[in-house]
């Protein structure tokens, strides 16, 4: 196992994010390859890690994932890197309800790995012994490479709360980042700032990064770092199990991939090349799918930001209804899913029509709604009647008019995390769209049955 090191938080807001970009740049720039994981089923931090270190970033989740397929995943994403380094989500001990699973700490546990705690020192002095000290006995499985106090005010300010921990805990304090307004990384509604905006460029990040080398000793983190890897050995784990591909000619899929849709996990991308498929990327804001494209996965992103582009795309428009009229499987997460829909309404009333491949029309809304969930195959759609599969929703819209939902075929009965119960996922013929961000690997079958339902290449 090459040396692995989890970004944790106290809680949601202390930083943890900008730490954790932070380290990654600071060492790529070392010469290192840095391999980026996430905590969690957020789709924005990945994209900082990636710009950060060069390499995609992969969510890891002890809700939707069991185990061993969380090790497999991790297992293969880290060949060829020198580091690998996962920020947490949340506080370190924060999962799914009142439960461990999904938490930071279990994957922490998982994969062996050693946390460092990033805590908040604005307002805290000698309370931040008491808080580290709370986090370092809570579960004794865990195990510590230091904490990191960040937002201090000056360096007597840390020399506090270092001098408090001293006498009354064994977590080593790393050292202390000085609060910097200009490194505030500003909040969209799904979370942090988009990573393809200006803000999170290159400059922006080797800021994060000097701030961090500034303050930390990056050399003894190292060395605790090294001095932290497992012995013995940890248990063996199962490699990811082979996958029978088809004979028949590859399949290509487009993906949509740009500012308005940027949201995908790792994992479900290489799950489709592992069957087989090829991916090819286009921009529904720029271009159009690749002529002989096979199928679509359309996935989430930030379409109402780009809606007018997107209306006046009419190429594009036109090409995936061609698609969908020759009977091509055509699939759509969150942004995806509104942009297979017939309109789109923004929060000030304006709107503008979309593919209109499923007759619902979206209505922005102020209030998220957001959440795991296992949705149960219903039959009469392209997945396997019966099957469960796990994802996740985050979304701040509904559809309009539910008499409309209630006339086509909905595949999916959601179980959410509040126990509540949900139709959903829509079909029309070849086309098939949700809220619902699905974890391919939670239930192979499902989405393998997607693929099988793709006509055999004719290019």
């Amino acid at each position: 196992m090459i040396p692995t090191v989890v970004v944790a938080g106290t809680h949601s807001g202390v930083g943890k994010t900008s730490v954790a970009i932070a380290l990654m740049r600071a060492w790529t720039r070392r010469g290192w390859v840095v391999q980026p994981f996430k905590v969690g089923p957020d789709f924005i931090d990945p994209g900082h890690h990636r710009r950060a270190t060069g390499r995609p970033s992969h969510n890891l989740d002890g809700w939707m994932l069991p185990k061993a397929t969380n090790q497999a995943l991790f297992d293969r994403a880290v060949a060829g890197a020198d580091v690998a380094v996962i920020e947490g989500a949340m506080g370190l001990f924060d999962g799914y309800g009142d439960q461990e699973a999904g938490s930071t700490a279990e994957l922490a546990k998982w994969l062996n790995a050693p946390v460092v705690l990033v805590l908040d020192g604005r307002g805290l002095s000698r309370s931040g012994a008491a808080l580290i000290w709370g986090y370092e006995t809570f579960d004794p499985d865990l195990r510590f490479l230091g904490a990191i106090c960040n937002r201090v005010g000056s360096g007597a300010h840390l020399d506090r709360i270092a001098g408090a921990a001293r006498d009354r805990v064994r977590m080593h304090i790393l050292g202390g980042v000085p609060r910097d307004e200009a490194a505030l990384i500003d909040r969209r509604h799904l979370g942090l700032k988009m990573a393809d905006e200006d803000q999170l460029g290159e400059e922006y990040i080797d800021r994060l990064a000097d701030l961090l080398e500034a303050h930390l000793d990056l050399d003894q983190l190292w060395q605790r770092l090294q001095r932290e890897q497992p012995t013995p050995k940890p248990e063996p784990r199962a490699p990811i199990a082979p996958v029978a591909v088809s004979r028949r000619s590859p399949r290509k899929i487009g993906i949509a991939r740009d500012r308005a849709f940027c949201f995908y996990y790792e994992a479900n991308l290489d799950f489709l090349r592992d069957r087989g498929a090829e991916l090819a990327e286009f921009s529904p804001l720029l271009d159009r799918p690749p002529a002989d494209c096979d199928a679509l996965y359309l996935g989430g992103g930030y379409p109402e930001l780009y809606l007018d582009q997107l209306a006046n795309n009419t190429d594009c428009l036109t090409a995936i209804r061609q698609m969908a009229a020759a009977g091509k499987p055509i699939y759509g997460e969150c942004g995806g899913f509104i942009y297979l829909c017939d309109r789109l309404t923004l929060a000030d009333g304006t709107g503008r029509s979309l593919l209109g491949l499923l007759p619902l029309q979206i209505q922005m809304t102020r209030r998220p709604k957001l959440g795991y969930v296992e949705a149960t195959i219903a039959p009469g759609g392209p997945l396997p009647s019966g099957e469960t599969i796990r994802g996740h929703r985050f979304h701040y819209s509904e559809v309009a008019n539910p008499e409309a939902a209630g006339a086509i075929a909905q595949c999916y009965d959601l179980l959410t995390s509040r126990g509540d119960r949900l139709t959903e996922g829509y079909c029309v013929g070849s086309v098939l769209g949700s809220y619902v961000h699905l974890h391919f690997a939670s239930n192979p079958q499902v989405m393998t049955a997607w693929l099988d339902r793709i006509p055999a290449a004719m290019h």
